[in-house]
């Protein structure tokens, strides 16, 4: 009956429930119960996703150029983006994670949820084939699609900010890792960024480039 929610949150109900319970089975769950985890499903989810996501923009997108193209899915397809599909979709009531993981609250991590979307696209095309798969992702994808292709070329908030800030004559801005968290496979960076040793911003993310990124991004946002 509890997957059955799931099913109805993504708007899919599968022939095969066994296969939606294996895409929700992490590595620390499989290990303790002596089962099979959701990882071979995963790195087909994710061959899928990237193929169709990839035919998506060469038919909607004809204006885009390879560089382009490629800049676009890779804003789609990764791990905010999925994460962002988990969460609408609740995915963390169903995962089945291992004692350890639960008492961190190894269910909510955005990794583990991303990764669980992937697995859950490959469930969907074993269990009723490509055209449900496709289904499925273009409907949580295509509005990232949208944004990530009215976005591409930007300049990115780091030279956006430096050169905001360098109007005026040479400045000097230092970005400065503060604090780092989590395990190996899921850090957590926090970065701030400085100009002329005046603080202007925090921000977070899973690398210290992107922690840095979101510095800027906010630094741009409160000086509006």
């Amino acid at each position: 009956m509890k997957l059955q929610q799931l099913e109805n949150n993504i708007g899919y109900t599968f022939q095969n429930k066994e296969l939606l319970k294996r895409a929700l089975i992490h590595k620390s769950y499989a290990y303790e119960n002596h089962v099979e985890s959701n990882e071979k499903l995963e790195f087909l989810g994710d061959s899928i996703l990237e193929f169709i996501s990839s035919k998506y923009l060469y038919s909607h997108f004809p204006k885009l150029s390879e560089g382009e193209m490629t800049k676009v899915r890779a804003d789609i397809v990764c791990e905010k983006s999925l994460y962002k599909i988990a969460k609408k979709h609740n995915f963390s009531d169903f995962l089945y994670v291992g004692k350890s993981e639960i008492s961190s609250h190894g269910n909510t991590r955005p990794a583990i949820m991303a990764d669980s979307v992937e697995a859950v696209i490959a469930a969907i095309y074993f269990d009723a084939g490509l055209e449900q798969a496709e289904k499925f992702i273009i409907e949580n994808l295509e509005e990232e699609a949208k944004i990530a292709s009215q976005n591409v070329g930007q300049k990115d908030y780091k030279t956006v900010l430096q050169e905001k800030l360098q109007r005026e004559g040479e400045v000097h801005i230092v970005y400065n890792i503060i604090k780092e968290e989590g395990p190996d496979h899921d850090k957590r960076f926090t970065a701030e960024v400085r100009c002329n040793d005046v603080f202007l911003a925090i921000g977070e993310g899973k690398t210290k480039k992107a922690a840095e990124m979101e510095a800027a991004k906010k630094a741009l946002e409160e000086d509006k």
